[in-house]
């Protein structure tokens, strides 16, 4: 069967071609994915977006994507936080952003097991992975960034310290398999992990309205268990909109097709894939012609918001739709079993 026809078992069809297409299509001639035609680019986004080309078959467009982050990296293994037009826009170096690549990286050895894009790519990840760790407080969580000046802005977002967990994670997954361990990254990931699990206080606690600091700490895995199923059962109606996907904030009448998506990952990662299937069905009206997804809609009034058709949206369903199918070798990347049979803690 080709890609593009693979159905779910909830019988919703998922064009990857079309998507890959798409993302492709907003792709530069550098590698850089901005996030919509004239738009900025950001790392992290990026990187998801490259993982998405990756999903839909897209490999080369991928690894050129990677070689646009290893061309771009600062000095210090950061990026700037935004990019227009090849010029820094925005020039806080965030902890997120840089580490985002470990995950990228792994991912698309998943795709290939091309262990010679790992060692390619090895001293680009180090530096990232190096760069978010300087950013650790000593009570484990991570600062967020470095602004223009270099100065530390000491807040700790649950959501990026959650992220840059899933990004450690998988350059130590990388590390193992180059046979270069680290300790200094494995204690950081340890501590890390105790300040998501074990400190809430020590986050941004106005970020709790995200829906992101609801499910990513699970999703991340460094929330397991009868935990994290006791995390996703009890802000599911704060943030779940039945028939529409999932709020960005709780307290506005909006939701995301990328919310929508991680979430659904996060279900597919503890095994709820029933659970998943129903929020993935909402997606299935909720695209323009050309493949791409809407980045959000207002309910109950149905307005589309905003209108912009993003590369990293595209790539968050094809990323779902992944985890819930098995498409690829690289669907399982955030599946809690798959972690425990790596076995890198």
């Amino acid at each position: 069967m080709e890609p593009g026809a693979l159905t779910d078992m909830a019988g919703q069809s998922v064009d990857c071609e079309e998507m890959g297409a798409f993302i492709a299509g907003l792709q530069k001639d550098n590698g850089e994915i901005p996030w919509s035609k004239g738009g900025k680019t950001d790392p992290w986004d990026h990187v998801e977006s490259a993982m998405g080309l990756g999903v839909a078959g897209y490999l080369g467009e991928a690894a050129r994507a990677y070689e646009w982050m290893a061309g771009s990296q600062l000095a210090d293994g950061s990026w700037w936080s935004a990019y227009r037009d090849g010029a820094p826009e925005d020039r806080t170096r965030d902890a997120n952003f840089s580490s985002y690549i470990a995950v990228g990286v792994f991912h698309y050895y998943l795709l290939t097991r091309d262990v010679a894009f790992l060692e390619d790519m090895w001293p680009v990840l180090s530096a990232g992975i190096d760069y978010a760790i300087s950013l650790q407080a000593p009570t484990g969580e991570i600062y967020w960034a470095r602004n223009k000046d270099g100065v530390i802005d000491r807040m700790a977002l649950l959501t990026g310290s959650s992220s840059v967990y899933m990004s450690i994670k998988c350059a130590l997954a990388v590390a193992s398999l180059l046979g270069k361990d680290n300790p200094g990254w494995r204690r950081a990931f340890e501590k890390l992990g105790n300040a998501i699990r074990h400190l809430p206080n020590h986050f941004n606690m106005i970020k709790s309205r995200y829906s992101m600091d609801w499910y990513y700490p699970v999703l991340c895995g460094a929330i397991t268990g009868t935990e994290a199923e006791r995390r996703i059962d009890r802000s599911w109606a704060k943030f779940v909109k039945p028939r529409w996907g999932v709020r960005c904030v709780s307290d506005q009448p909006w939701v995301t097709m990328a919310e929508t998506s991680e979430l659904v990952i996060t279900l597919a990662a503890v095994g709820r894939y029933e659970e998943a299937r129903l929020i993935f069905g909402y997606l299935k009206d909720k695209k323009y012609d050309d493949g791409s997804y809407w980045m959000g809609i207002t309910f109950p009034d149905a307005v589309i918001w905003p209108e912009e058709r993003t590369s990293w949206t595209a790539a968050s369903v094809l990323l779902a739709y992944d985890a819930l199918n098995g498409l690829t070798p690289a669907g399982s990347l955030f599946n809690h079993e798959f972690w425990e049979h790596m076995n890198i803690e």
